[in-house]
């Protein structure tokens, strides 16, 4: 059920937005704010969010596919990411239905489209995602344990359902990935993640650090003094004094390529190509 009190409707001017994410030409996000509330999420510092702590109040943009559709009549045709900062599936969509409606949209005018969700619910548009010329759906794994997973993205769905939705898509044609990130420092089991992964064979993961933009250092602080308070240390070593870590990272995972995951293709936080 979605808490009345963490929804606010507010109307837009605009639907799509120029993006500079590599492989995105337009962003579209129907939420602003999400339940998700993860701890890491550099969306607030984005969006410039002043409106109370993260996770508290999402505001659903109902006007937003009329605006679209007066928009997709003059843009030139490029790839839509959907849920660049926000997640276009966070509760708010079982009511409300703006993601579907301008994926409707989308479909009619044949824009190619890159999801990017923590939930299932991207399954209830199945129907429609099999519409499109080209469309693909990835979704957010930070950890393979779900009781991390609790601390970190406390309104997130569970591990095992963003697994059996990434299956079920692939089951049906879509073209899915992962976004393993951000990889936590001694938090997140990389190896045991991508084991995990390559068991529900999306088309390639791509692996992401964690990024400190303004704010986020005080919320993962604040989340280590309760979850282990000796990791404080080493992430103001690798953090605050740029201590090696990631490097480690990449060095296991292109060891890992000789086990069980060795024919999933794993592109690297720089997105400049693929691990060897």
């Amino acid at each position: 059920m979605v808490d009345r009190k963490m929804i606010k409707e507010i109307k837009v001017k605009t639907a799509l937005s120029p993006s500079q994410l590599p492989g995105l030409d337009y962003a579209l996000n129907p939420y602003r704010g999400c339940a998700h509330a993860c701890i890491y999420c550099y969306a607030p510092s984005v969006i410039y969010w002043d409106k109370g702590k993260w996770g508290d109040l999402v505001e659903v943009k109902i006007n937003l596919p009329r605006v679209l559709s007066k928009e997709l009549r003059t843009k030139k045709k490029g790839v839509v990411g959907l849920g660049t900062v926000t997640d276009p599936y966070q509760p708010a969509e079982k009511k409300y239905e703006i993601t579907r409606r301008c994926l409707e949209l989308l479909q009619m005018h044949d824009f190619p489209v890159c999801i990017q969700t923590k939930s299932s619910l991207v399954l209830r548009d199945m129907d429609l995602l099999k519409r499109f010329s080209k469309i693909e759906v990835g979704i957010t794994l930070t950890s393979h344990d779900d009781i991390v997973r609790q601390k970190l993205e406390p309104g997130a769905p569970a591990v095992q359902e963003r697994l059996n939705a990434l299956e079920e898509l692939r089951k049906n044609g879509i073209d899915t990935w992962v976004f393993m990130g951000p990889v936590m420092p001694y938090i997140t089991d990389v190896e045991l993640l991508l084991n995990v992964i390559a068991d529900v064979k999306p088309k390639y993961v791509l692996v992401d650090r964690l990024r400190l933009k303004e704010g986020i250092w005080d919320c993962v602080t604040d989340f280590l003094k309760k979850y282990d308070s000796q990791l404080i240390n080493e992430y103001d070593r690798i953090f605050q004094k740029h201590g090696e870590y990631y490097g480690e990272v990449l060095e296991l995972i292109k060891a890992g390529r000789e086990s069980k995951y060795k024919n999933l293709p794993v592109k690297t936080w720089d997105v400049s190509g693929v691990v060897p």
